[in-house]
């Protein structure tokens, strides 16, 4: 659980802004162009492939697998071998992902891919391209990299990038789970989130992706080197926003952040890196910027065909659905957020404001409920507070029970009480419902981490509410009926 103070607020950090700002500056190579009608991109335009039977073109044979390709490119020999499983859909051919071809120790190198084999903006547009679009956020990196990739699959077997592309298509933007992200999900799987805060980060993102696609053509106008080779119209008349939306989706679960690196650099794809590997909360190894090249240094051992594993980052489960397509059980990072809002009508509001302003940023997770309660209600006490000089006793308290008014206390509980059962009920299905579902070998794999995920969270809102009725308990006089509080903060 996270509690943020921001103003009159504690409200978790949002989303990255996908969006671009508008900018439609005339273009000489744009005036020039002959205007065509809008074309419907085929399968061919999208990183991520229709829905009917996928066939692997017999032609394509003469590229060879993925790991063959980058051989013949400059990788240099490493311990890794490509291996499929099964995908759940029978439409779709097996993932493909990344195993140990030998026996390794913590601390091994398993691969090294030089940086002639890794996709970033440096290579796309140039250093001074890429720092005058970013620091003046004419672009997001991700939007950049599937327009690219995108124009590039155009080429089809022309490009040089095309034995990768084809294994993007294969991966179908899933992870390795077999699980598309939920921002390709249908309204009726979407569904499966009823209650979730997930869905409604997933509704943003989406619109987010969408602002992004419409202000695409600016990429275009302002990186007029990278566009002239290839021979079609402006972004949004060469690409449906379906075929955008897949595209972006696909780069989303397979891009990796690199640190140390200059900005135009720090977003990278990474052949044989994700999804072909896959992410784990709970691992430390990560691929990493060495000298020309991006390296995976191994955090344990593994057996000859163990798939690979390697850390995520700190990240939510939400944000691990909607990215990446998997839900982690283990996941240390794992929270939920508690939005508090000082009621503006408040005469003290101001000054509460102000004191609520220098107490800065909570952030609690999963397994520290108990904690996560006793952080909150400092702030939530200041709500019931209408003497000024008992704001700073109230906010100073120590303990799980506040000294200035036990009928406060008693009605800042109940709140908290009455707020964790309102958001557990409303989720459609109660935890035992999810473990007897979860225990379904035949669930669709959507519904099964869509049920994960649920499931974790009623577990960090039952604790949560565990953890309140246990400090209603040990308040010294229960007749005390619960103070009145017309200025109550408000909890969503």
């Amino acid at each position: 659980m996270e509690l943020t103070c921001l103003h009159n607020k504690f409200n978790l950090s949002a989303l990255p802004n996908l969006s671009l700002p508008s900018s439609k500056n005339p273009n000489p190579r744009f005036l020039s162009r002959k205007r065509n009608n809008l074309c419907l991109a085929s399968t061919s335009d999208t990183l991520v492939t229709g829905s009917g039977k996928e066939v692997s073109s017999k032609k394509d044979a003469e590229f060879g697998d993925l790991k063959s390709w980058m051989h013949k490119n400059g990788l240099p020999p490493c311990k890794v071998v490509l291996k499929e499983r099964p995908s759940y859909d029978e439409k779709h051919r097996p993932i493909h992902y990344v195993a140990a071809c030998e026996d390794l120790r913590a601390g091994d190198v398993a691969f090294s891919v030089p940086n002639s084999l890794v996709v970033t903006l440096e290579r796309v547009l140039g250093n001074e391209t890429v720092a005058e679009l970013l620091t003046t956020n004419k672009l997001s990196e991700l939007a950049c990299l599937a327009l690219y990739l995108m124009y590039e699959k155009k080429q089809g077997k022309k490009s040089f990038w095309y034995p990768y592309i084809r294994e993007l298509d294969r991966q179908r933007g899933r992870g390795q789970l077999a699980v598309e992200s939920p921002l390709l999900w249908s309204d009726d799987e979407l569904a499966y989130l009823t209650g979730s805060p997930t869905k409604a980060e997933i509704l943003e993102r989406a619109e987010g992706i969408k602002r992004e696609y419409n202000e695409l053509d600016t990429v275009w106008f302002m990186a007029g080197s990278l566009f002239q080779q290839y021979p079609y119209d402006i972004p949004t008349e060469a690409f449906p926003f379906e075929i955008f939306k897949q595209a972006f989706v696909a780069v989303q679960s397979c891009v990796v952040h690199l640190q140390k690196v200059p900005l135009a650099r720090r977003f990278a794809l990474v052949p044989l890196g994700p999804p072909l590997l896959a992410y784990r909360s709970n691992c430390k190894a990560m691929l990493s910027a060495v000298a020309g090249a991006v390296e995976l240094v191994v955090d344990r051992p593994y057996k000859a065909g163990e798939p690979i594993v390697v850390w995520c980052g700190p990240q939510p489960n939400s944000k691990l659905l909607i990215n990446y397509g998997f839900v982690d059980d283990d996941n240390s990072y794992d929270r939920l957020v508690v939005e508090a809002a000082l009621n503006t009508e408040d005469p003290q509001y101001q000054d509460k404001r102000l004191v609520v302003q220098r107490n800065g940023k909570l952030s609690v997770y999963a397994g520290k409920e108990k904690e996560a309660v006793s952080d909150m209600l400092p702030y939530l006490r200041l709500g019931y507070v209408s003497d000024p000089s008992e704001m700073q006793s109230v906010l100073s308290s120590q303990g799980p029970v506040c000294p200035v008014s036990s009928c406060m206390e008693r009605a800042v509980l109940d709140q908290l009480a009455d707020y964790f059962k309102r958001r557990l009920a409303g989720y459609p299905t109660t935890l035992n419902e999810d473990e007897s579902l979860l225990s379904d070998p035949n669930l669709n794999p959507k519904k099964r981490v869509a049920t994960q995920l649920v499931r974790l969270e009623k577990k960090i809102l039952h604790a949560c509410l565990q953890a309140t009725m246990d400090l209603i308990d040990q308040l010294p006089d229960h007749t005390v009926s619960p103070c009145p509080a017309p200025y109550a903060p408000q909890l969503k």
